[in-house]
């Protein structure tokens, strides 16, 4: 008889929307303790580790010394580096939230030190492990992908300040794209407004893959209603996915006449971010890359800047 492997000490690093969230469903999860909970703000800090019997810390510095073995790192993008490298030299597993960081520069700092200190480091991309998203993973398996089209639009989100859609917004679709091809973008064509934000609020993005795939990002902080679909063209088919409905449908098998068959795939409901915190457990246990690398992150950051004019 095996004996059960004691929790790892989790904590998370700023409790906003985000942060929030992942508190909630590390709480849920066996493989985790939620032990702290770090914010700069005392009463946001306090309140949040209150609902979980967590400790509270407001500075980052008694946060990296608080016992740990595994940190979610949800403040905003200019802290990922500095906080994410202090946790990974402290021996601590890091799950650090998209985009990995604020620039290039400071992605490699996390990935060294994951490296150096034989840490995991893991980017929250949470689209990864929407069911609807693997679905279509793996309806398009083993077929070549043509194009791929993903619009992500909404209201204008009242917590944005410091980014863009770009950096907000399409950085999930840019890791989707990667993802559902197994390649990388090697041509960016974006198209950038600012209409009603101190940032660019609409975008469209265009992509050449180095597999040939074509792909397209419509994404938008001007939309009065959320809106997430994907849709795959593949040699052989045609699949299209609503990520908030998780609804997946395939047409395939194209007549003289131009009419197609349907059919609707199995798309198991499921919370993506427990999917994906679960999986950052698996990659702590087992020692095994995790789901989305820190080259990952990198990768998602540098077309992300290249789309803005920064990369």
């Amino acid at each position: 008889m095996t004996t059960p492997l004691s929790p790892l000490k989790v904590g998370v690093a700023g409790v906003g929307v985000m942060g929030r969230n992942h508190a909630r469903v590390l709480s849920d999860i066996r493989d985790f303790d939620l032990t702290a909970v770090f914010d700069p703000d005392a009463a946001t800090a306090d309140g949040v580790a209150g609902l979980y019997g967590a400790k509270a810390f407001t500075t980052a510095a008694d946060f990296v010394a608080a016992g740990l073995d595994a940190a979610v790192v949800a403040t905003p993008n200019r802290h990922h580096a500095d906080l994410g490298v202090a946790l990974l030299e402290a021996g601590i597993h890091v799950l650090v939230e998209k985009p990995i960081a604020a620039t290039v520069a400071d992605a490699q700092r996390m990935i060294d030190a994951g490296k150096a200190n034989n840490r995991v480091l893991m980017v929250g991309q949470v689209e990864r492990f929407n069911p609807a998203v693997e679905a279509v993973k793996r309806a398009i398996a083993g077929d070549e992908v043509i194009s791929i089209q993903i619009t992500r639009v909404g209201p204008f989100p009242p917590r944005m300040g410091e980014v863009g859609v770009v950096i907000d917004l399409a950085v999930h679709d840019i890791d989707i794209i990667r993802h559902l091809t197994d390649s990388e973008i090697t041509e960016v064509q974006p198209q950038l407004a600012r209409t009603r934000a101190e940032r660019e609020d609409t975008a469209l993005l265009q992509f050449r893959l180095a597999n040939g795939t074509i792909a397209h990002i419509t994404t938008n902080w001007v939309t009065p209603y959320k809106v997430r679909t994907l849709q795959v063209a593949t040699m052989n088919k045609f699949v299209v996915a609503d990520l908030i409905t998780r609804q997946v449908t395939e047409y395939f098998g194209q007549q003289a006449d131009g009419a197609y068959q349907t059919r609707a795939v199995n798309s198991w409901p499921a919370e993506p971010l427990k999917k994906e915190l679960e999986a950052f457990a698996r990659a702590i246990r087992t020692g095994e890359p995790p789901a989305v690398t820190g080259e990952d992150g990198l990768r998602n950051l540098e077309v992300a800047l290249r789309c803005l004019g920064e990369g």
